[in-house]
């Protein structure tokens, strides 16, 4: 007999809501009329939600082949520790998170330093729709469909002096709208950062979108990184500087724990977790594990950038 086991990010079938349940908690319908059944309420629709506005984008061909992971596991299935450590604090508490307006800070060897509001630095009329593998540490994966700009459009734009070797991104610490921020899991701000043919190649994105709305908060709302061939700490979330410098930063994890966590960040099933391996990541949605790919499967299009590298010891 086939048993049928439930993914820890699902919910019973009793309390699965639709598009609307989950955006406007007013707009909850009652009951399973099917079964005759009572519905169940998650405790992430008991919070305030904020409307997300559809985006308009063009569609690109960067399809892994794959469909993307579905929705509800994708926003409610997250790390994001200024809201939380567990998978579902990030969709319960992300609803204090007020997204606009929004600025960005660009300083350091830039040669248009100043305090951008988003739609200034990011051109909503040219968004493109790309679908991206996500590889997380904890050998847990999905597919997303992101909309956003290459990041290279954005450092073109603020310009990039010569001195420049590493972009650094730090996310909103605010205690007010961040609850998990009153605890010293991370020495915050979060901050992250790329290499600057890392950050120029055209697969790194910055992201505002997510199936084709605005970015949800507790996806990182209002624009996120996604550099698919990374693990996705390095995919910092609600970004509020950036700053080009010729020194390499110090990002959070490496600095929280450098043994585990190392400025690259490639992912390299050859190169072990000291607490667990990276050979087989679990694809939410799915039964079973699957081989995890070197470079996430994008091998081909940034595994140059490391040529001569040592890329177990440059982790």
């Amino acid at each position: 007999m086939l048993i049928k086991r439930k993914e820890k990010w699902q919910e019973s079938e009793n309390s699965v809501t639709g598009e609307n349940a989950y955006l406007n908690r007013r707009n909850i319908l009652l009951g399973a009329a099917a079964a005759g059944a009572a519905t169940i309420i998650p405790s992430v629709l008991a919070q305030p939600q904020r409307k997300l506005n559809a985006l308009s984008a063009r569609k690109t061909d960067y399809s892994p082949g794959e469909s993307p992971s579905p929705e509800e596991a994708i926003t409610q299935y997250n790390n994001y520790y200024e809201f939380g450590t567990g998978k579902s604090d990030p969709a319960q508490n992300a609803w204090r998170l007020q997204p606009k307006p929004w600025s960005i800070q660009v300083d350091g060897l830039v040669d248009k330093p100043a305090t951008y509001g988003i739609e200034d630095l990011i051109d909503f009329n040219a968004l493109e729709e790309r679908i991206y593998r996500h590889r997380c540490v904890e050998a847990w994966s999905m597919v997303m469909p992101w909309i956003g700009v290459p990041l290279s459009s954005v450092l073109k734009k603020i310009g990039v002096q010569s001195g420049a070797k590493y972009v650094r991104f730090e996310t909103l610490a605010d205690k007010e709208q961040m609850p998990g921020l009153r605890w010293p899991v991370l020495d915050w701000p979060y901050t992250e950062a790329l290499r600057m043919d890392e950050a120029m190649n055209d697969l790194s994105f910055l992201v505002v979108g997510l199936y084709g709305k605005e970015l949800p908060n507790q996806n990182g709302a209002p624009v996120r990184l996604a550099v698919p061939w990374k693990y996705g700490f390095k995919h910092v979330k609600s970004i509020v500087r950036i700053s080009l410098t010729e020194e390499q930063p110090v990002t959070t994890w490496q600095a929280s724990a450098p043994r585990e966590y190392g400025f690259y960040s490639n992912v390299n099933p050859e190169v072990s977790h000291p607490r667990w391996s990276q050979a087989r990541e679990r694809r939410i949605g799915e039964f079973g594990r699957r081989p995890t790919e070197m470079f996430n499967g994008y091998g081909e299009l940034v595994a140059d950038m490391y040529a001569g590298m040592d890329l177990a010891r440059n982790f």
